[in-house]
């Protein structure tokens, strides 16, 4: 028997059955830490025939962001922009194109002053009136000063929208600044979803946090949802065990390397950077993410760590006491007492590696 809220918008669930629809509300629910109780409230609100319309502009940046989004399952792309939300304008997605889509943007604009998400990806350059991002002729950054005081709410998704990610790293000719600048002081609400790209579902939980309860999600100092930037990588990464046994790859394709040793003297950023990398892997596919596949964390979403530090220094770490033991990655048979003795020794040897990258501020 389907719920009253399925019943009622069949044509806007796509044919979708209730069981996976509630399933994704459950979700949805659990990744913004909310009670099951809300599911109901968070399914109507999907469900509402009234979208909110979204206007999508994009600065400099490679199109990962928009991308990141085609790769949805739980909503895939065509519902999320034809059932969830109405996207209104967005230069990757649009019908049209040219004077079409200007018009269309502009038109959209004016009928939904205060009611429209505006949603940002890619830096906004400064330098000499922002002429190196040019959209139908006119600065980006003009569109942005323009539009964002006529939003509900602006969400700058991406490294680039949110820090200035690879445009604004050093000498950054052109001046590329984040969104939260750009706006600084004019009183709009920014939301800073980073990564390069940020998983998908980051961004679509706060939309869905907006249509179910009409504000943005609570904030963390540097403006990022609490529900998905609260936590190190490292905290809840698959390889901290190695890593408090002091178990580290040296090299890439060392031994360690392939028995899934801790990547953090390879220059893994994980000890310092928040997000759900580690809990909420990409693509619905489970060991989706950089530090599972081999490739040190390089702290894309961490403002003045990814794009500032090079990639193989190490990381700050802010939790670094081990466990007071532990046994071999790999104990031989009747071992145990051995693999006790050389846990402990390898969480004196996680410890002091470090330790000496603490030491005058130097590397070992």
């Amino acid at each position: 028997m389907k719920s009253k809220v399925v019943d009622n918008n069949e044509n806007l669930l796509s044919g979708v059955t209730r069981r996976d629809f509630m399933k994704f509300c459950t979700a949805v629910a659990a990744t913004m830490g909310l009670p099951l109780g809300m599911v109901p409230k968070i399914a109507e609100a999907i469900t509402s025939p009234q979208r909110p319309p979204v206007i999508w502009l994009s600065g400099q940046e490679c199109t990962g962001c928009v991308e990141t989004l085609l790769r949805t399952n739980h909503p895939s792309i065509d519902s999320l922009i034809f059932d969830l939300i109405s996207l209104e304008y967005s230069e990757t997605l649009n019908a049209g194109s040219g004077h079409q889509a200007e018009a269309a943007r502009t038109k959209s604009i004016e009928a939904n002053k205060g009611k429209f998400i505006l949603v940002v990806d890619g830096a906004i350059p400064v330098k000499d009136k922002g002429i190196y991002c040019m959209i139908a002729g006119k600065p980006v950054l003009d569109i942005l000063n323009e539009t964002a005081p006529l939003a509900a709410a602006v969400i700058a998704i991406g490294s680039c929208a949110a820090w200035g990610g690879v445009a604004a790293a050093s000498p950054n000719p052109t001046g590329a600044t984040p969104v939260h600048e750009i706006l600084k002081g004019k009183g709009i609400p920014v939301v800073n979803i980073p990564g390069c790209p940020p998983n998908p579902y980051n961004f679509l939980s706060t939309v869905i946090h907006y249509l179910t309860f009409k504000k943005l999600p609570a904030l963390d100092d540097k403006g990022r949802p609490k529900f998905a930037y609260s936590r190190l990588i490292h905290e809840n990464c698959e390889r901290r065990p190695h890593f408090d046994a002091g178990r580290f790859a040296e090299q890439f394709g060392d031994e360690g390397h392939r028995q899934g040793f801790c990547l953090y003297k390879l220059g893994c950023k994980g000890p310092e950077t928040y997000n759900n990398c580690s809990t909420l892997p990409f693509n619905d596919t489970p060991g989706c993410w950089p530090v599972a596949t081999g490739s040190p964390c390089f702290g894309c979403s961490e403002e003045k760590v990814g794009f500032n530090s090079p990639l193989f220094s190490k990381a700050k770490v802010v939790f670094p006491t081990p466990p007071a033991g532990h046994t071999d990655a790999v104990p031989e048979k009747g071992g145990g007492a051995k693999g006790f003795a050389y846990g402990v020794a390898g969480a004196a040897i996680g410890a002091a590696a470090v330790a000496l990258t603490k030491r005058d501020g130097k590397e070992d």
